[in-house]
């Protein structure tokens, strides 16, 4: 004879499926990306990477454009590993730098994507994002920031030379069918007039800090919509793309988090 569920024990099913459907919805929405703490570290040849050696697909989420500078054996992007807003074994920071190179001055950046190729010498070709779903409310982490003063510049931003430099810390979200690929030297890529855009914070670095602070990026939402990538960008020099800055700018950065 089978036996009868009583409507409590009904009701106690539905509710436990309703709480188990929240807890699987809050860790999809609770997402971080793998490395934010930024303790993980290569090298290949003379080239530091923000991943571990033998990485998989799921660890390639941050890059920089140190392999576009290889064979000068030059790092803009590197491990600090004294200088950590958290110390502790294994802990390790972002050094980000601006400087000169052979043939044109170089701010260091560190992104979420893939770095693919220099193109002509005055730009690099990349894949921007990382995939992504949750819908962050901030982004928090630790910088300590030494800008120098401007002493490369070009147009149209000649008249920049002489003032501090500038850094930048950007989180972009996006519903792109597919990562973004693009030329930096093709032109500006504008976040705001991408169609794609969910949501969006910058925060400009502008002075000098005595070690390192706290901050916390807000993100403002355009459409209540799911993300399928996130994009962070980190620049030493935020008009390094034009060739503009300081080669005595550095910038530190650690324990990055997403907020919900």
């Amino acid at each position: 004879m089978a036996n009868k569920i009583s409507c409590k024990e009904i009701v106690m099913k539905k509710v436990l499926i309703f709480l188990m459907a929240i807890c699987i919805g809050s860790v999809v929405n609770a997402q971080q990306l793998y490395n934010m703490s930024l303790d993980e570290w290569s090298k290949q040849g003379r080239s530091w990477n923000p991943f571990p050696k033998d990485a998989s697909e799921e660890q390639l989420v941050w890059d920089s454009a140190n392999r576009g500078m290889k064979v000068l054996g030059v790092n803009t992007t590197m491990p600090e590993y004294e200088h950590v807003a958290v110390p502790g074994s294994g802990k390790a920071a972002a050094k980000i730098v601006s400087r000169n190179v052979t043939w044109a001055f170089a701010a260091g950046s560190l992104f979420t994507g893939h770095f693919i190729r220099v193109v002509n010498f005055s730009g690099i070709e990349m894949d921007s994002g990382t995939p992504f779903k949750g819908r962050p409310k901030s982004l928090s982490g630790y910088y300590h920031y030494q800008p120098g003063t401007i002493n490369h510049a070009k147009e149209p931003y000649l008249s920049k030379k002489g003032e501090t430099d500038n850094g930048q810390i950007e989180v972009a979200l996006y519903d792109w069918p597919k990562v973004l690929r693009f030329v930096t030297n093709d032109g500006h890529y504008d976040p705001e007039s991408d169609p794609h855009l969910i949501g969006r914070g910058v925060l400009t670095l502008t002075q000098a800090t005595d070690g390192y602070v706290h901050f916390e990026i807000p993100i403002k939402y355009r459409r209540d919509t799911t993300p399928t990538y996130v994009g962070l960008n980190i620049l030493s020099s935020a008009l390094g793309e034009y060739f503009t800055g300081s080669s005595n700018t550095v910038l530190y950065i650690d324990e990055l988090q997403f907020n919900y």
